[in-house]
């Protein structure tokens, strides 16, 4: 019997060296579910126009979603920015795979969700594009950098995981400012439709949240803090933070985020 009702990811950034696909597919083992939610940026075409980095692990990752839809599981995919060509797709099923462009999902409890990758929410995305590129290469050359860190702390025996793109995000007020706004605009486009709240992805940052009474859920990524959310069998919506537990060889659990909702 699946683990869980719902599985939720975006980010994942397939066809770059930065994808931790060989992480997620520990995940996607631990938890089966009745349906699977790809919220955009699942296929980095962006990265792939300079360069492209297809392992074997990523090909896996594929042929997991392939075959969960193969043997029953619904299975949605929703474009994001980054694979935005497969928005002419929407409405086609490929695979078993759903493309669809956004979609409200209800949950065990009768809350309704918006799922939606959140390009549409971000101002500089939507209209300086190539300011846009330039950020997503600095963001990739932060988490490169961060790999190199990682492996020099666990040498030195630093105990924990520490991200630089995080500790960025969290420094730099303009990125703090940034993401503040992309989350309300996000629940001003949910409240309009009358939902219970968002689940999104694009700003690589997981959270579970309330927002003027109304729930803002992030998925996170699969590049740097490898997250995701999951929907238990009465409703509950948690955020599993996966990544802490595959870079500290210590925990024998995954660890999950205490939020959730």
């Amino acid at each position: 019997m699946p683990r869980v009702r719902s599985v939720f990811l975006s980010d994942i950034h397939l066809g770059t060296r930065a994808c931790q696909a060989e992480c997620l597919l520990d995940f996607l083992r631990e938890y089966p579910s009745e349906q699977t939610f790809l919220i955009g940026d699942i296929i980095d075409f962006w990265a792939m126009s300079r360069s492209i980095h297809w392992s074997a692990a990523q090909n896996t990752v594929v042929q997991k979603f392939l075959r969960r839809a193969r043997h029953g599981e619904r299975v949605v995919f929703i474009p994001g920015n980054h694979d935005e060509a497969l928005r002419d797709y929407c409405g086609v099923v490929f695979g078993d795979i759903e493309v669809v462009d956004e979609l409200v999902h209800e949950t065990a409890d009768g809350r309704r969700f918006l799922l939606i990758h959140g390009d549409v929410f971000d101002q500089v995305t939507r209209h300086h594009r190539w300011v846009a590129v330039l950020g997503d290469m600095a963001y990739n050359l932060l988490v490169s950098l961060n790999h190199g860190l990682s492996r020099v702390r666990r040498r030195l025996g630093i105990p924990g995981y520490w991200s630089l793109a995080g500790y960025a995000k969290r420094k730099v007020k303009t990125a703090l400012n940034f993401m503040f706004d992309f989350e309300e605009s996000a629940i001003h486009h949910a409240r309009e439709r009358g939902l219970d709240g968002v689940i999104c992805g694009h700003i690589h940052w997981a959270t579970i949240s309330d927002i003027g009474g109304l729930t803002y859920i992030n998925c996170g990524d699969w590049v740097d803090s490898c997250t995701a959310i999951v929907e238990h069998f009465d409703g509950r919506l948690e955020l599993v933070a996966w990544g802490m537990r595959s870079k500290i060889p210590a925990l024998s659990a995954p660890t999950v985020e205490h939020a959730e909702v």
